[in-house]
Order: structure tokens, then sequence, then C-alpha cells
């Protein structure tokens, strides 16, 4: 049996929060919690402390590498995975300078996309 992982889900859209919340549970994560911005993000994830952080780029306070490189500099830091609904290519070398595990477009988020992250780093 896998390993269960903890998520904290960051996006600034309900409807998606509430999908990934769902697909991801029934892969086999537990979900601990959702935020809306990157303010809250960060407060959620020192408060519960998940194993992963499933982040989009595109928040209305900050954006998502500015979030990862916060999350980055916790005494225990998640693992991040960014995720937008744009190619991870339009971002360039944002996502590999942002310290997170990966990048996962959102109509390709599966728990097996995220494991495989994971795995590499």
């Amino acid at each position: 049996m896998r390993q269960v992982t903890t998520v904290l889900i960051v996006d600034d859209h309900p409807s998606f929060r509430a999908n990934a919340h769902a697909l991801l549970e029934e892969e086999g994560f537990e979900v601990v919690g959702e935020a809306e911005s990157g303010e809250q993000a960060l407060r959620e994830a020192k408060r519960l402390h998940p194993d992963l952080v499933l982040l989009d780029v595109q928040l209305l306070d900050l954006d998502g590498f500015q979030v990862a490189e916060r999350l980055r500099k916790l005494e225990d830091p998640p693992a991040i995975v960014l995720t937008s609904s744009r190619d991870g290519a339009d971002y360039g070398c944002c996502i590999r300078n942002s310290g997170a595990n990966g990048f996962v477009p959102k109509a390709e988020l599966s728990g097996a996309a995220i494991a495989a992250l994971l795995v590499k780093s």
C-alpha cells in the first residue's frame, strides 16, 4: 500500500479546489486544508504542516513562485507542486528557480502525476 501524503490545496478558484480535493482523496492522498490566497496558504502551511502543497501559480495577492520561495524557508518545508491552467513552458525557468518539486498542468492533475514528481526529488 502506498504511503498517504497530506496535502494543502492552494487556488483562488473554489471549483478547482473542490475538484482537486475529490480527485486527490480518491487517489489516496489526505487533503488537510485549502487556501485561496498566498498569505492564507502560508498561514495554513505553518498551522497544518502538510507533506505537500499543491500551489496555483496565479493567485490574487502573491504569485505561486513567491509563495513557494517563502514555504521553502519554513523549518520543515513541505514538498511543493505548482499548477496552472497555462502550460509550464509559459513560465520558463521560474518553475525551476522556485524550489518547487515540479509542475503539473491543471488539466493533467492526478495522484500519479504528483507522485512521479515526488519520487524524482
